[in-house]
């Protein structure tokens, strides 16, 4: 599967995400991507491999950029996206599963 099915809940992020994780960019929506990529081409989705410059594990990249970003709760704000990242996936599974 090339592209993110846009009826499944997340597929916003999940797809710009691979976007720029396919450009190299480190962006929140590229970590969060990075973090699922494992789970998410096993359910077939096409995720780009990350960069070499990559900054460290993806979660931890994740949670710094997010701090970087000047959200109130940066322990919310992970939560939350890790938690429509597992509903992507989630999602994906059952959809490939038919």
């Amino acid at each position: 599967m090339t592209r993110v099915p846009d009826d499944l809940p997340g597929a916003d992020v999940v797809r710009a995400g691979i976007e720029d994780l396919d450009r190299g960019r480190f962006t929140i929506e590229a970590l969060l991507v990075a973090v699922g990529a494992p789970r998410l081409r096993a359910a077939g989705l096409a995720v780009p491999e990350a960069s070499e410059e990559w900054p460290g594990t993806p979660e931890h990249a994740l949670y710094d950029a997010i701090g970087r970003s000047g959200v109130a709760d940066s322990h919310a704000r992970y939560n939350s996206l890790i938690r429509r990242l597992v509903s992507f996936e989630r999602a994906l599974e059952r959809q490939t599963a038919r």
